[in-house]
C-alpha cells in the first residue's frame, strides 16, 4: 500500500490502537518484528498510520501479541478493511483537517452523546442560525469558505436520517437556548426546528437550566462519541483552533462521569420540551 499524505483521525486511531496492544503485551518494536517476521520501521508506519493494513494483518498482528478480544480484533479489523471516501473527503484541502475529522467520527460512530454551552449541536442547526454563528468569525470568512462551512455542516446532519442512525443524546444549557445568534426571527427557527427534531425516535433532548447551578467542565462543550466497541470511544471538544479528539482510557471514563453528572442535573425530555416552548413565546 501507498503511504498517505494525511492519514485521518481515524486511520491514525486505527494505528494507535495496535500500538496500545502490542505495548501491553510488553513487546518493543523489534521484538515485535522479529515476532512477525518483517522490520520494525513497518510496524512504525502502520503504528502511525502513515501505511494501511489489511484486516487479516490486524488478526495476525494480535494473535500475536496475545490479545484474547474477539470483539475488539473485529473492530480493528473491521476499521482496516474501510474502502472508499466518505462524503468529507469532498472538503479536503478546503476546510481543516479537525472539520473532516469530526464529520468521519460522526459517520462511525454508534452513539453519541454532548454538552452544548453557548451554542445549538451542530447537528441540530438550521441553515440560517449556522450562518449566523460562521459570521461571528474572527477573522471574517469570504463568501467562498462560508459557502463551504455551511455545506459541510449541513451535511453532518445526514447522519441522523441514515439507515440505524446512532442514538443521540444532546444536553444543552439554558444559555445556549438563549443566545440570539441571528436575532429573533432565526433564534425562534432554530429553537422550533429543535424541538421538532427532539421527537426522533434516535434523538434525546434535555435541558441543563440555569437553576440548577454548577456542572462539572461548565465551560466547555464535549461530544462523547460511542465507538462499536468501549476501547473505540473518542471525545471531542471544542478548542478556540478547532476541535480536539482524546481517547486516552483515564480521559474517556473521566468524560463518561462528566456527561453522566451534567444529565442527572438537565430537564427530563418532556420538561426540556416545556422549557423550550416556554422560551419561544417570549421571543
Amino acid at each position: 500500500m501507498p503511504p498517505r499524505k494525511a492519514p485521518t483521525a481515524r486511520q491514525r486511531r486505527l494505528g494507535a490502537e495496535l500500538r496500545k496492544i502490542r505495548e501491553h503485551a510488553g513487546l518493543a518494536l523489534a521484538d515485535a518484528a522479529a515476532q512477525l517476521g518483517t522490520d520494525r520501521t513497518s510496524i512504525s508506519n502502520v503504528e502511525s498510520g502513515r501505511f494501511g493494513v489489511s484486516g487479516e494483518r490486524v488478526r495476525t498482528w494480535t494473535a500475536h501479541y496475545g490479545c484474547s478480544d474477539v470483539a475488539y480484533i473485529d473492530a480493528l479489523a473491521a476499521m482496516a478493511e474501510e474502502r472508499g471516501k466518505g462524503w468529507w473527503e469532498d472538503y479536503r484541502g478546503e476546510l481543516s483537517a479537525g472539520a473532516l475529522d469530526l464529520a468521519e467520527l460522526e459517520h462511525h460512530a454508534t452513539a453519541l452523546r454532548t454538552v452544548q454551552i453557548m451554542h445549538m449541536p451542530g447537528l441540530l442547526q438550521t441553515e440560517d442560525y449556522a450562518r449566523a454563528v460562521f459570521a461571528e468569525a474572527v477573522p471574517p470568512l469570504n463568501d467562498i469558505d462560508l459557502r463551504r462551512r455551511l455545506s459541510h455542516r449541513l451535511r453532518r446532519r445526514d447522519v441522523l436520517d441514515r439507515p440505524n442512525p446512532p442514538r443521540c443524546t444532546f444536553l444543552i444549557h439554558e444559555a445556549a437556548l438563549r443566545m440570539e445568534f441571528g436575532g429573533h426571527q432565526i433564534a425562534r427557527a432554530q429553537l422550533e426546528h429543535l424541538l421538532k427534531e427532539s421527537h426522533r425516535d434516535n434523538v434525546t433532548v434535555r435541558v441543563v437550566p440555569f437553576a440548577v447551578g454548577g456542572f462539572p467542565n461548565a465551560g466547555s462543550s464535549t461530544l462523547y462519541a460511542y465507538g462499536s466497541v468501549p476501547q473505540l470511544d473518542t471525545v471531542q471538544t471544542d478548542t478556540p483552533h478547532g476541535p480536539a479528539f482524546l481517547d486516552a482510557e483515564t480521559r474517556l471514563a473521566n468524560y463518561r462521569a462528566v456527561l453522566d453528572r451534567t444529565e442527572e442535573r438537565s430537564l427530563s425530555p418532556a420538561k426540556s420540551r416545556d422549557f423550550i416552548h416556554g422560551i419561544v413565546q417570549h421571543i
